[in-house]
């Protein structure tokens, strides 16, 4: 079964990045599979409110066995949505793959958002197919096993760490 994952990103920055996750998804020549969650519903034209368009985003990702943040240059910037979304998988218990735009394994503690720095929740991975592909197949099920203690805990996980 294919599992669902929620990506968070800059609209105005970073839309190519989501665009290439939604292309390597539907090329059929590249085995990579996922469920979208913003695929799971349309927001109606009511989505102009904040109220709104969060509460629909709450329902995608109570559906989502992960999150995936596309970590660009103005990403830790961003409060009213990215900062949110990333509070609410972190309340929820939804593993986070911080998928670095400028490639760089592991924490880039210039660009990520404070609120997932150090974070055990988290996974920092390069932007790169194969590196996405393996931590959306293995980083959630990896946390999912770790005790409350190893949740809590101040660490940072990268690509391939999580094996």
């Amino acid at each position: 079964m294919t599992e669902t994952a929620y990506i968070v990103f800059d609209g105005d920055n970073d839309m190519w990045a989501y665009g290439y996750i939604k292309g390597w998804k539907a090329n059929k020549n590249i085995d990579f599979e996922y469920n979208d969650a913003h695929d799971l519903d349309n927001m109606t034209s009511r989505a102009q409110g904040e109220h709104y368009v969060k509460s629909k985003l709450r329902e995608r990702m109570c559906q989502s066995k992960a999150v995936v943040v596309l970590v660009g240059q103005k990403t830790k910037n961003l409060y009213k949505y990215v900062r949110w979304e990333l509070e609410l998988a972190l309340e929820l218990g939804v593993p986070i793959i911080a998928a670095n735009l400028n490639k760089k394994n592991g924490q880039d503690s210039d660009l990520c958002p404070a609120i997932i720095r150090d974070c055990a929740a988290v996974v920092h991975i390069p932007y790169k197919l194969d590196a996405l592909k393996h931590a959306m197949s293995n980083f959630p099920a990896f946390y999912r096993q770790l005790s409350n203690d190893e949740k809590r805990a101040k660490y940072s996980y990268s690509y391939k760490m999580f094996d």
